[in-house]
C-alpha cells in the first residue's frame, strides 16, 4: 500500500506549476514549496504536471528542477517525478553501464516488478536510450552474469495464481540435484527461475524445504563469498516477499558507516506509491524503531524532508 498524502482535493495542474513556477523565482529556490506540491500528489497528476508546466513555460519541468536544485534531494525529485517506467530505465541504464557483481539494482527492477511494469520499463528503456535493455546488459555483463541476467530481464511472467503441483515437486527435484552438485549455473536452475511465474516457484520452493529439509536459499549459501550464489539468493529472496528484500535493502543502507543514500533514494521513490505501508512495518519490526525516525535520523535538510514526506509520519 502507498504512504502519500494527498490534499483533500488536489488542485489542477495548472495551479501546481503555477506554485513551482513561483518557487524558482527569486533569489533563492523554495524548496519547502517544491516538496508540499511534489511529494503529495500521485503519479497520474505528476504527470499531469508535467506535461502542463511544458505547455505553460516552454520547458520540460525536469530540467527547471534540474538547474534548481542540488544533490540527494535533487536525485529524489527528479527520480519521483518521472514514471515508474522512465524511472525503471534510467536506474537499470545507471547500473548496466557500471555494472559490477555486486549491484542487486536490475534484480530489484527484473524481480520485484509485475510482467507488465517490467515490459512497459523495457519500452522506456528503448525509447530513451534507442537500444533495449537486452542488449545492454549482454554487453556489459559477461560469464554466468549474462547467462542468468539477461533471460531475467527478458522474461515476461504469467502472472496468474494457478500452480503445477507434480511440476513443482519435479523443479524442486532439480533444483536440489543442481545445487547439490554445485552445478550452480546449469541452464535448468537459470531456466526455472527466470520463466516460472511467481506461485509457481513459490510452491517449488516450498516444496524443496518440504522434500529436503532446508530452505532453498540456505542450500545456496556454501560458499558465502560467490557472487554468483548470492545473486541467485538475491532472486529468490526478491520472488519470495519483495517487502521483506527491499526492507534489507533500506536497512542496510542507513546501517552502514555512512548511509548509502543511492539506495534509500531508489527504494523509497519506486515504492511510496506501491507497498512502503508494508515495507515499513517490517522494517519497525526488525529493528525495533519507525523507518520514519531512522530515515529522520541519518538524512538532513530538504532531502530529509522530502523522503519524510513520502514515506508518511508513524501514524500514517
Amino acid at each position: 500500500m502507498s504512504t502519500l498524502t494527498f490534499p483533500g482535493s488536489l488542485p489542477s495542474p495548472a495551479n501546481d506549476c503555477e506554485q513551482l513556477h513561483k518557487a524558482f523565482q527569486g533569489w533563492g529556490t523554495n524548496e519547502g514549496l517544491i516538496i508540499s506540491v511534489l511529494a503529495h500528489r500521485p503519479a497520474a497528476h505528476r504527470r499531469e504536471i508535467r506535461r502542463a508546466y511544458a505547455e505553460i513555460y516552454g520547458e520540460d519541468l525536469l530540467k527547471a528542477l534540474d538547474k534548481e536544485l542540488t544533490r540527494d534531494f535533487e536525485r529524489a525529485v527528479l527520480l519521483w517525478v518521472l514514471d515508474a517506467a522512465e524511472r525503471d530505465a534510467v536506474l537499470a541504464n545507471e547500473v548496466v553501464r557500471k555494472w559490477s557483481p555486486g549491484n542487486r539494482v536490475l534484480i530489484e527492477i527484473a524481480v520485484a516488478r509485475t510482467a507488465d511494469e517490467l515490459f512497459a520499463a523495457k519500452r522506456a528503456y528503448q525509447a530513451r536510450f534507442k537500444r533495449s535493455l537486452e542488449e545492454d546488459v549482454a554487453a556489459h555483463t559477461n560469464g554466468d552474469f549474462r547467462k542468468l541476467l539477461v533471460p531475467l530481464v527478458s522474461s515476461y511472467r504469467y502472472e496468474g495464481s494457478e500452480v503445477n503441483t507434480s511440476l513443482a515437486k519435479s523443479e524442486a527435484q532439480m533444483l536440489h540435484e543442481k545445487i547439490k552438485s554445485k552445478d550452480y549455473n546449469h541452464e535448468e536452475v537459470i531456466r526455472i527461475l527466470t520463466t516460472r511465474s511467481k506461485a509457481q516457484l513459490l510452491a517449488t520452493f516450498n516444496d524443496y524445504k518440504n522434500q529436503f529439509g532446508n530452505p532453498i536459499n540456505k542450500d545456496l549459501k556454501s560458499d558465502p563469498k560467490n557472487e554468483f550464489l548470492s545473486v541467485l539468493r538475491a532472486i529468490i529472496r526478491c520472488i519470495t516477499c519483495p517487502e521483506r528484500y527491499l526492507e534489507k535493502v533500506i536497512r542496510l543502507a542507513i546501517n552502514k558507516m555512512g548511509t548509502d543514500e543511492g539506495s534509500l533514494t531508489r527504494v523509497i521513490t519506486t515504492r511510496a506509491e506501491v507497498d512502503m505501508k508494508q515495507i515499513k512495518e517490517l522494517y519497525h519490526k526488525r529493528n525495533s524503531v519507525t523507518l520514519y525516525r531512522a530515515v529522520k535520523k541519518d538524512t538532513t535538510g530538504d532531502y530529509e524532508d522530502f523522503l519524510l514526506a513520502l514515506i508518511g509520519h508513524d501514524d500514517a
